[in-house]
């Protein structure tokens, strides 16, 4: 009697090399995997034969997409079970009612694959991407497959779940190569500045003139100078890339690579061979060595954002590596020295994570040598116009026209908003008005602003806010008014008015 079978696979692996080698060579050098599904098709069907090869991904939520199909006379994804934890299972006959039954679909899918001429199916389970992956094999021969082919499939879908893998490092890598290099694109800009007499506090966005930032600005250089490992610790949003940069560019290490890696971005088979490479061989697919990111670190900063998401096993490895400062490319024997300095991140208390059994307690103090807490944007208020001004001159620049400017409803909203998403996200509210602004003038109704996070007016001062703005804006400009008033948005006349009003109006340099 035919039945879905999820014995232990058995049976004798992939044993044609030249069938690896060219699979191999097939999927090693492409990171779309369904532009090359059908040459793998191909080069699989001597060793397992079959008439369509199917790739589909179960997600979380039970939901299952098509990613590849090897031909084009089926749509949708016919060749996966409904239920995605089954190791394997074999379909003999889809004829049979029994067959009909062990396929866990539907009747009008069975009648569609048989309609196509298809018989008999053989389908294994994998991981990639953190979600289910089931490659299917359709034959139009009945009793086509075996419990013995179950690991000749298996041996298949890890090569094919290693290319996947290999795409997801490069879309990662490509998001990190765009994030670099909007990040030396303000570093130029701050040079041209600086060439110009401006004033370096705008570095790398580190603008701010109030006490809670000041207080991170003091910290940050005094451990620039220093090799000591660096822990920031604030919400998303905060800055924490953006200190970790400044601190690289005021140390010794500056002429250094600064390489950043974000722990929740990578799956967990994934950032240990990111961090420490491997050697060829280390792993499936694994055709050629790389290096890791602590190897191109070298003589720089390793910037660990999101430290407290890697797992405990590659929080273990990395401890030994800050205790000993070497390491070994996973699948190799050697041991390399590292010289790197550290700066780890995190938006999540550290502390009660190691309390809840999440992370080390030493690698915890290992990280902790230095730490600086970045204060969120609604306790630096005062802070926004700062912000803002600067934020708009970029916007400005990379839309070829002048700075929008701010009239006084905006800017009493941006004060009296609590900025949930801090920095970045007044950086994206502005970007927006910016570009819906009439003529270079933004008022509030340019602004999208969450109406949960308006907080009422009375416990804020905004007149001292903007009396504090002003004076600030007039140090760094040495009291020059034009300077100063085209820098908060505003008029010479409403400028002299403010200036009346707090008393200023005499201030060369306040």
């Amino acid at each position: 009697m035919d039945a879905m079978m999820s014995m232990s696979p058995g049976g004798v692996g992939m044993s044609d090399r030249d069938t690896s080698a060219d699979l191999l060579r097939t999927i090693a050098e492409v990171l779309d995997i369904r532009s090359v599904f059908p040459r793998v098709s191909e080069i699989v069907r001597h060793v397992l034969p079959h008439d369509a090869l199917e790739l589909v991904f179960h997600d979380r939520s039970g939901h299952v997409t098509l990613e590849a199909r090897s031909t084009e006379d089926l749509t949708g994804a016919f060749g996966c079970p409904v239920n995605d934890d089954e190791a394997f299972y074999i379909t003999s006959d889809l004829r049979r009612p029994s067959s009909r039954l062990a396929t866990g679909a539907a009747p009008s899918v069975v009648d569609t694959l048989l309609a196509a001429g298809y018989r008999s199916v053989l389908n294994v389970r994998s991981v990639a991407r953190d979600q289910v992956m089931r490659l299917g094999f359709l034959s139009k021969q009945a009793d086509a497959y075996r419990p013995d082919d179950v690991k000749t499939a298996r041996h298949i879908a890890d090569y094919v779940a290693v290319a996947v893998a290999h795409e997801q490092l490069a879309a990662a890598e490509r998001d990190r190569a765009e994030a670099r290099a909007r990040t030396e694109r303000v570093e130029a800009r701050v040079r041209a500045l600086a060439d110009k007499g401006e004033p370096l506090h705008t570095h790398g966005r580190m603008i701010g003139r109030s006490d809670a930032w000041q207080r991170v600005l003091t910290r940050a250089l005094r451990v620039a100078p220093t090799d000591a490992t660096v822990f920031l610790q604030g919400e998303s949003g905060t800055g924490k890339e953006v200190v970790a940069r400044f601190i690289h560019q005021a140390s010794p290490r500056k002429d250094g690579p600064f390489v950043a890696i974000n722990c929740a971005a990578l799956p967990e088979q994934l950032l240990e061979s990111e961090l420490f490479g491997y050697e060829r061989g280390a792993f499936t697919g694994a055709h050629q060595a790389k290096a890791g990111q602590i190897e191109l670190a070298s003589r720089g900063v390793l910037f660990l954002d999101e430290v407290s998401e890697m797992s405990l096993a590659a929080q273990a490895k990395f401890l030994r590596f800050l205790q000993e400062r070497e390491f070994q490319r996973l699948g190799g024997t050697r041991t390399q020295k590292a010289n790197v300095r550290v700066i780890a991140a995190s938006n999540r208390d550290l502390r009660q994570a190691v309390e809840q059994g999440k992370f080390r307690e030493d690698l915890f103090y290992r990280l902790q040598v230095f730490d600086i807490a970045l204060p969120p944007l609604r306790e630096r208020i005062g802070d926004v116009p700062l912000l803002a001004e600067q934020f708009l001159e970029e916007f400005g620049q990379a839309m070829g026209r002048r700075p929008a400017r701010l009239v006084d409803d905006a800017r009493e909203a941006l004060l009296a908003y609590t900025w949930p998403g801090n920095v970045r996200e007044l950086r994206n509210v502005l970007e927006r008005a910016a570009i819906l602004s009439d003529e270079g003038v933004i008022d509030r109704r340019h602004l999208s602003l969450q109406a949960k996070s308006i907080a009422p007016a009375s416990p804020i001062d905004l007149t001292a806010i903007e009396r504090q703005t002003i004076e600030s804006v007039l140090r760094q400009t040495d009291g020059n008014k034009s300077k100063t008033a085209r820098r908060l948005g505003l008029t010479r006349t409403q400028l002299y008015v403010r200036l009346r009003r707090y008393g200023l109006e005499n201030s060369e340099a306040v």
